[in-house]
């Protein structure tokens, strides 16, 4: 998917002003630019973002729920134990961050690139992700339990110990994704993609889950 890689890049960046005050619940944020701050506790749960770009921020805890981002280009920004929870992004861009802790489940993901970022326990539980890319990211213990995923890849990716247990599979491709560790749920992986290499390492696990028993001729 094309990225802006800048700031000077977006199509609206002449349009884009400072952040004046505090965010708020249910404000609205319209070309608005979020720059080089720290924001403990934020309560902006129900504040709509649209054609706004938030670069090197750091958001410790504070709560997003029911947020939406709609054209927004984040870079170089911190999440950390911040919820998300129910939120929708679409056609937004998240680059060279931090994702930890955070509380992202319910919600839709459409048209959404993550490139270059670490995740580390991010909650993704009965997300609808659909036309999303991980790429080149190093993602632990990211739990898409009963998710829905549509159109999802992972090129130059490591994941490490991630969850998927009851996940909805429409369109997954593991394929390019340079480490594929699952901790749980390859049972409800049918119809994903994944590449003679990623099978030959996934096969105990693969075995595990279908309650094969592995045991070479001549030892009982």
């Amino acid at each position: 998917m094309p990225v802006a890689q800048d700031l000077a890049s977006l199509p609206y960046a002449r349009f884009l002003r400072p952040l004046t005050g505090e965010l708020e619940r249910d404000g609205d944020y319209t070309e608005v630019h979020l720059d080089a701050a720290e924001i403990d506790g934020a309560e902006a749960g129900g504040a709509r973002f649209a054609q706004s770009a938030l670069t090197g921020m750091t958001f410790t805890g504070g709560d997003f729920g029911r947020v939406s981002f709609s054209d927004v280009w984040i870079a170089r920004s911190r999440w950390i134990g911040t919820s998300w929870a129910r939120a929708d992004l679409m056609d937004v861009t998240v680059l060279d961050g931090v994702l930890a802790g955070v509380e992202a489940f319910g919600g839709g993901w459409r048209r959404v690139v993550v490139r270059g970022c670490k995740i580390d326990s991010l909650n993704l539980r009965s997300v609808r992700l659909q036309n999303v890319e991980f790429r080149d990211c190093d993602l632990s213990e990211v739990d898409f339990g009963g998710a829905t995923l549509a159109g999802v890849t992972f090129p130059g990716s490591a994941i490490r110990r991630a969850r998927f247990g009851k996940a909805v599979v429409q369109k997954l491709d593991f394929r390019g994704a340079r480490e594929l560790d699952i901790a749980q749920g390859w049972d409800d992986l049918r119809g994903a993609l994944i590449d003679h290499d990623q099978l030959a390492e996934a096969a105990p696990a693969l075995a595990r889950a279908m309650g094969l028993v592995v045991r070479d001729k001549g030892r009982g």
